[in-house]
């Protein structure tokens, strides 16, 4: 995965505008799993990420069907951090409630596929990496503006094969 801070100001300011959002939320989120998934995490809609991204795939709280969705990721100690933005939305994105319903989920990286277990992190647990999630993910800074929600953070622990 990228060094945090490795993002141009340029792409920050485009990721977070209105119109892009929009498109990242109608369009993208829909494209975005497959193509990251069958260029093995090397190829978005927009091209080469610009960060370190996942493809993770929940099982639906509701329906019991795989439900896949494209993320920013950091590495944390060994484990896959993600973080339950919604681009700044009031409500919480559905993949949250996913995973607290099914934990157990599949993780796509870049150049590998595995199966993890998804851990909500405790408000301590989630002060101690905020600063480092906002180095690397810039645009969470904008999100976080957004909403008053309380913006939660997952721990994906790689399962033991």
């Amino acid at each position: 995965m990228s060094a945090p801070g490795d993002v141009p100001p340029l792409v920050v300011r485009l990721s977070t505008h209105p119109a892009a959002t929009w498109l990242v939320r109608n369009v993208a989120s829909r494209l975005d799993p497959l193509l990251f998934r069958a260029s093995n995490g090397r190829l978005t809609c927009f091209g080469p990420p610009a960060m370190p991204m996942l493809t993770l795939t929940t099982t639906g709280r509701r329906s019991g069907r795989p439900r896949s969705v494209h993320l920013a990721c950091v590495e944390h100690e060994g484990d896959a951090l993600v973080v339950a933005s919604a681009m700044g939305q009031q409500r919480h994105p559905a993949w949250r409630y996913n995973l607290e319903a099914h934990p157990d989920v599949e993780v796509q990286a870049r150049g590998e596929r595995y199966v993890a277990r998804a851990e909500m992190l405790s408000g301590g647990e989630k002060e101690a990496v905020w600063d480092d999630l906002r180095r690397a993910i810039p645009q969470l800074e904008v999100y976080a503006q957004r909403t008053d929600r309380d913006i939660r953070v997952f721990r994906l622990r790689r399962k033991p094969t």
